[in-house]
């Protein structure tokens, strides 16, 4: 899939490690798993090759975040992202990392 981020700061964090924000900063286990989860997309042809990873806990999202996807980066943390299926490669677009503690509010 391609792979495309909708902030500046998510694309510094796949790319970097890091971003210059103090608001986006996380621990280094979180960059790690977000990083491993932006891999797996972009290995992915197509948005079934994700649900044999049962480690992504890859699904659709529903309510005020309908027609948005999410992947695990750790047990706290999730990657949301769109997904444009086109008749070439799918285009998946990166969203946010949300705290899973916090998505409920």
């Amino acid at each position: 899939m391609v792979v495309t981020f909708e902030e500046q700061y998510l694309e510094d964090l796949y790319k970097k490690g890091e971003t210059g924000l103090k608001k986006y900063r996380f621990q280094p286990q979180i960059v790690r798993g977000y990083q491993k989860g932006i891999k797996f997309l972009i290995q992915a042809k197509r948005k079934e090759d994700l649900f044999p990873f049962r480690s992504l806990n890859f699904e659709a999202l529903h309510g005020d975040k309908e027609g948005r996807f999410s992947i695990r980066a750790n047990d706290q943390y999730r990657i949301e992202f769109t997904l444009s299926e086109t008749t070439e490669e799918p285009i998946v677009t990166i969203c946010n990392i949300v705290e899973l503690s916090n998505h409920y509010k």
